[in-house]
């Protein structure tokens, strides 16, 4: 039995009992049986089925995004943009249920055709993490759905009200359709369950968001069986200011992209590059914008800055925080724990390291930004590049040939490429996902649902 607790006073919600490797065993062959029913089904009538799932979230969208507040620590507005995603995801598969196709190729042999055949894996394991307890599981479950595979999902131990809260409003549309409820089943539980999924020959497809560290841990077990796995594992993107950049944007898109979700977003801007000739003015006008941020319980609608999701990400932050300064860095705003019940640290601006400095190249998922001086396009562009992790990138100015030569193979080598714009957030339209030790995986939008498929030729 897990508890789990609230991280804005470190109350304990509820206890949740986590399933066993028996409870795994036959949770994995209702889902294999119900599969043949679901299969069978044509794309259209799945998508059908899916459109219901959407309505069903937006009927709940704001006690469940009050419960993702709760439990994880986000924002309630944010927590409600998160199931608002997976409405949007319903809403996007439902299209696409009717889309799904391969092309029919000239044949050189007469009398014969060639046909590209698209069919469904079979199961679909999915596992996510804290800190998008709903998203994540939308994405992957909306279109694995409608391209007629059945899901298991296991979501963090630290979130397991918000899975056990989803997996009850599926099931119910599930069953209200006289389908079984296991086409989406729930495993809760911690590593042994993770493990058994990347072990499990059965599991035709397995999808993880998580940390790098347990991400190639997930790829071995994966790839010794000869299986498939999409990976979104770590990141740390980056931002880069030039100097004919408008500030009046620069300014709230580095605020959002550093300290929204507290830093806990896989797209969160860790490293700041700013052209030397504006440094000083754009550290001075963001320590003053950190100044105002409404710091709060996060189901406070007025509290734009919540909670670090645990007591060990607070110790991660301040060892994080003391080693900027041990290598050179000197903190301008911020920096400490906030003296209140519950897990809240300063949203915290660093200066003064150098662009590899080792702190400068550790992923900590907090709100501390490292902000960096350049002078060349032709540097901060490798700057970039040179960490090993590649998720969403963003550069700001003006000039419409160094845009260009950003989006271009000398560019950022990331999987989302932003210009003008946050590293945070995402379109749903598009394929999420990013390169090297991100794990190279594409989720949602644009053809991403061919990783949920097979191809006959």
């Amino acid at each position: 039995v897990v508890t789990t607790y609230c991280p804005a006073n470190n109350e304990p919600i509820a206890s949740v009992r986590q399933a066993s490797v028996e409870d795994y065993e036959e949770t994995v062959k209702k889902a294999k049986e119900a599969w043949k029913v679901w299969a069978d089904i044509p794309a259209p009538k799945r998508g059908e089925i899916v459109r219901q799932i959407g309505d069903a979230l937006r009927q709940k969208i704001k006690v469940l995004g009050s419960l993702v507040s709760l439990e994880m620590g986000k924002i309630f507005v944010e927590g409600v943009g998160e199931v608002q995603e997976y409405v949007d995801v319903c809403d996007y598969a439902v299209g696409l249920s009717r889309m799904i196709g391969g092309p029919i190729l000239p044949s050189e042999r007469p009398g014969h055709a060639l046909i590209e055949q698209w069919n469904p894996v079979g199961l679909v394991g999915i596992i996510t993490a804290f800190n998008f307890p709903v998203a994540v599981y939308g994405w992957n479950s909306a279109i694995a759905m409608i391209c007629g595979n059945a899901c298991l999902w296991k979501g963090a131990p630290s979130t397991s009200l918000v899975s056990v809260a989803v997996t009850k409003i599926i099931a119910k549309v599930l069953e209200d359709n006289k389908l079984p409820g296991a086409i989406c089943s729930l495993v809760c539980g911690g590593a042994d369950i993770g493990t058994a999924m990347a072990r499990d020959e059965r599991m035709d497809l397995l999808s993880f968001t998580g940390s790098t560290k347990v991400g190639k841990e997930v790829a071995l077990m994966v790839q010794e069986r000869f299986g498939e796995c999409v990976l979104t594992c770590s990141c740390f993107n980056c931002f880069k200011v030039f100097e004919d950049a408008d500030l009046n944007l620069v300014i709230p898109s580095a605020l959002f992209a550093a300290v929204g979700t507290a830093g806990q977003r896989c797209t969160t801007a860790r490293r700041l590059f700013l052209h030397e000739s504006i440094h000083d003015e754009v550290v001075a006008k963001l320590a003053k914008a950190y100044a105002q941020v409404r710091i709060g319980d996060p189901w406070d609608p007025n509290t734009l800055y919540g909670p670090l999701h645990t007591k060990e990400a607070v110790k991660m932050f301040l060892d994080a925080v003391e080693q900027a300064k041990q290598q050179g860095g000197s903190v301008v705003y911020g920096g400490k724990v906030i003296n209140r019940p519950g897990n809240y640290v300063e949203p915290t601006i660093v200066t003064g390291l150098p662009h590899n400095a080792p702190i400068v190249h550790t992923e900590t998922f907090a709100p501390i930004l490292y902000v960096l001086k350049f002078k060349e396009e032709e540097d901060v562009f490798a700057w970039n590049n040179e960490v090993k992790q590649g998720l969403s990138s963003s550069i700001f100015t003006k000039d419409l040939g160094r845009i260009f030569r950003w989006l271009g193979p000398k560019g950022s080598d990331c999987g989302i490429v932003n210009v003008n714009i946050p590293t945070s957030g995402a379109e749903i339209g598009g394929a999420f996902g990013g390169e090297k030790h991100t794990g190279g995986g594409r989720e949602s939008g644009s053809d991403s649902w061919k990783l949920y498929m097979r191809r006959s030729t």
